[in-house]
């Protein structure tokens, strides 16, 4: 099959804005032909879910008062999906376009997007789901701060089988991240934003004593999934079983 056609500039016209051409790097280069690739012949499907991290964050905290825990929200996320794939193992596959065939990983290795320099890079943090908290926080740091320095082997990045992008630090509420084939899914996450849970209004009460909405932080996911690995049911279930770990995080600790 012929790839997608290249964007031809010739036809656009010109402008006398100065600019300056800058050769791409051999990553950006490897990621443009990979992510365009993926977002032209990969059936991308959208599923997203709200999080409310107040119990997660009280964790977090709890953890820094009493054991100098250096847990972040992100080594948090990543345990959540890994258990989420452990507990859902049809989102934790991919496609095999030479055989046109589903492959079921038997492992749960998460690949977690680095901004670098020179590009984004994936590091895998591999067996996540047998990983306790402080282990991927140790690990999650290793890796990015290696792969910002470009020394990480291949074997470190090349691989994995889901990829988790946040922007959460960067301010971002929602957006939707491209699959990395042949993995099925990349979830994107989202900074927590503040939101009010409304509460019943109780006949029997006067106005002024009703009871008042309560103020917490939700965290926006979105899953991407490619179609012909990942259907709606089970995209939802993960994203279900996912939200159900990040909203009870004392489970994450069993």
């Amino acid at each position: 099959a012929a790839g997608p056609a290249e964007f031809d500039l010739d036809g656009v016209a010109k402008t006398d804005a100065p600019y300056t051409d800058a050769p791409a790097s051999t990553m950006r280069r490897v990621i443009s032909k990979r992510l365009t690739e993926s977002k032209a012949g990969v059936p991308h499907l959208y599923v997203s879910a709200g999080c409310d991290l107040t119990a997660l964050l009280a964790l977090r905290a709890r953890l820094a008062r009493r054991h100098e825990a250096r847990v972040s929200v992100n080594d948090l996320v990543i345990r959540g999906a890994a258990l989420a794939l452990r507990d859902v193992p049809a989102v934790n596959r991919r496609w095999n376009g030479a055989t046109g065939a589903v492959e079921q990983g038997e492992e749960v290795d998460v690949s977690v997007a680095v901004a670098t320099p020179s590009g984004l890079i994936t590091p895998i943090v591999p067996g996540a789901d047998r990983m306790g908290l402080g282990d991927i926080a140790r690990k999650v740091r290793d890796l990015a701060g290696r792969a910002r320095e470009g020394k990480l082997a291949p074997e470190e990045y090349q691989g994995g089988s889901f990829t988790i992008s946040n922007l959460g630090m960067f301010g971002i509420g929602v957006f939707s991240a491209v699959i990395n084939p042949p993995q099925a899914a990349i979830m994107a996450v989202g900074g927590g934003a503040p939101a009010f849970e409304p509460t019943p209004y109780d006949d029997s009460l006067p106005l002024e004593a009703q009871p008042k909405p309560k103020a917490k932080s939700v965290m926006q996911v979105q899953l991407s999934c490619d179609r012909r690995v990942v259907d709606e049911a089970d995209a939802s279930l993960y994203l279900q079983t996912f939200k159900g770990y990040i909203e009870d995080p004392q489970s994450m600790l069993l």
